[in-house]
């Protein structure tokens, strides 16, 4: 008997991490904004999948079998809602998923955007939709771009994690209640540094309308020639009336982002005759060693480079 449990013994010490690993339940979240928030919450309480990593579009996002995998495991899923990852809801119903599901924007209202040029994946209609619907109010999915939104977001997953990890349950909140204080300074900064430009500056064009949240929180007007989705294709007119507008108002923050083809936006400012100053992130953070990590830093990103181009000094 002795020497059969020393002989078990390896089995048993390498058994215990399997177990622990398997009793810390799986989160999976749609793309890296929400992963991120999952992480700052609660930390090793959970494993993390995000399907959508950084730098990943997640408007015209392909899932590979190893993600419906993932939810075949997972305790929660996290997602954005609002038809930004509707191709979330195929994965779940291909994956026979029966866990919890948290949408973010769920119980907020949504600013209502122009519908032409609209191509976004309609996850509940199960096929994506291109067409051009004219004045049709759509919700914007970016909600995120809003950072009292973004407390929002983060007191949502926080429940939802908590009662996929009860035993851990005091550590998110906790966890939660720490970074809901950070953005809150946070939105409390970058108010203060929006304000710090003459409000007459204060205009942005970027590559796709993806900052309208951001827009209406903090006063700032942001044009975009491609519409609300990174696959919308502008029409001559709209770069035309972009560049008209550009030189008529002497607007001199024009940005690509990290996400979509660059090649109109840069052909808009040569013609506007202003030069594209930089890249902001909107729909995806940066790889861990780049400019926008996480979504405080993704702020911190933008409005470095915003506040100077807006006020002309860039």
């Amino acid at each position: 008997m002795l020497r059969r449990s020393l002989f078990s013994l390896p089995a048993l010490l390498l058994a215990a991490p399997a177990r622990a690993q398997a009793a810390t339940p799986l989160v999976v979240a749609s793309f890296s904004i929400l992963g991120d928030m999952v992480a700052q919450i609660a930390g090793d309480a959970v494993r993390l999948r995000t399907i959508a990593g950084p730098n990943v579009d997640a408007h015209s996002f392909a899932p590979r079998p190893s993600d419906a995998q993932a939810l075949r495991e997972a305790a929660l899923v996290v997602r954005n809602g609002l038809g930004f990852d509707g191709w979330m809801d195929r994965m779940l119903r291909a994956a026979g998923y029966r866990g919890a599901v948290v949408t973010a924007t769920e119980g907020l209202t949504p600013r209502m955007m122009d519908g032409h040029a609209h191509n976004h994946d309609h996850g509940g209609a199960g096929r994506r939709q291109n067409h051009s619907v004219g004045p049709r109010q759509v919700p914007d999915p970016h909600a995120w771009q809003d950072l009292r939104f973004g407390i929002h977001y983060a007191r949502g997953i926080a429940t939802a994690l908590a009662a996929a990890a009860p035993a851990q349950a005091a550590a998110i909140q906790a966890g939660a209640a720490a970074y809901v204080a950070r953005l809150e300074a946070l939105d409390a900064w970058v108010r203060a540094q929006v304000a710090s430009v003459p409000e007459a500056r204060r205009k942005v064009v970027t590559s796709h309308d993806a900052f309208g949240y951001f827009g209406a929180a903090y006063g700032v007007t942001f044009l975009a020639p491609q519409g609300i989705s990174t696959e919308a294709e502008p029409s001559a007119a709209d770069v035309a009336r972009l560049i008209r507008q550009i030189r008529a108002e002497g607007i001199s923050a024009v940005f690509l982002e990290n996400m979509g083809n660059p090649a109109t936006l840069e052909r808009l400012a040569r013609e506007a005759g202003v030069t594209v100053q930089g890249r902001l992130y909107a729909d995806a953070l940066s790889e861990p060693g780049g400019p926008a990590p996480s979504y405080e830093a993704m702020f911190r990103h933008n409005l470095g480079l915003l506040v100077p181009a807006m006020r002309g000094a860039a």
